[in-house]
């Protein structure tokens, strides 16, 4: 996947080049680029990508802190309502 599929509004590449950014925006703009992948991305093989063309060169960004965050979190598959919800079923 090439680098602009993987980030086709350059999102992820303004953000590394944003002196001074902060975690919570990184978080936003993360938000804003998971919300525009097309139906079907594999959005971990998405989020390694992006961490290969940018995180290793910024270890230390907030953004590659964001992006490895995200890698961790699982999806949710399906919608918890009524009591299985209120009781963690």
């Amino acid at each position: 996947m090439t680098a602009d599929a993987l980030d086709p509004k350059g999102l992820i590449r303004e953000a590394y080049a944003i002196e001074g950014i902060t975690a919570p925006e990184c978080r936003s703009i993360f938000l804003d680029w998971a919300l525009s992948l097309p139906v079907g991305t594999d959005e971990a093989a998405a989020i390694n990508g992006l961490l290969v063309r940018y995180g290793q060169d910024a270890p230390d960004h907030p953004m590659t802190q964001t992006l490895t965050l995200g890698l961790g979190q699982p999806r949710q598959t399906g919608r918890r309502g009524g009591r299985a919800a209120r009781l963690g079923y």
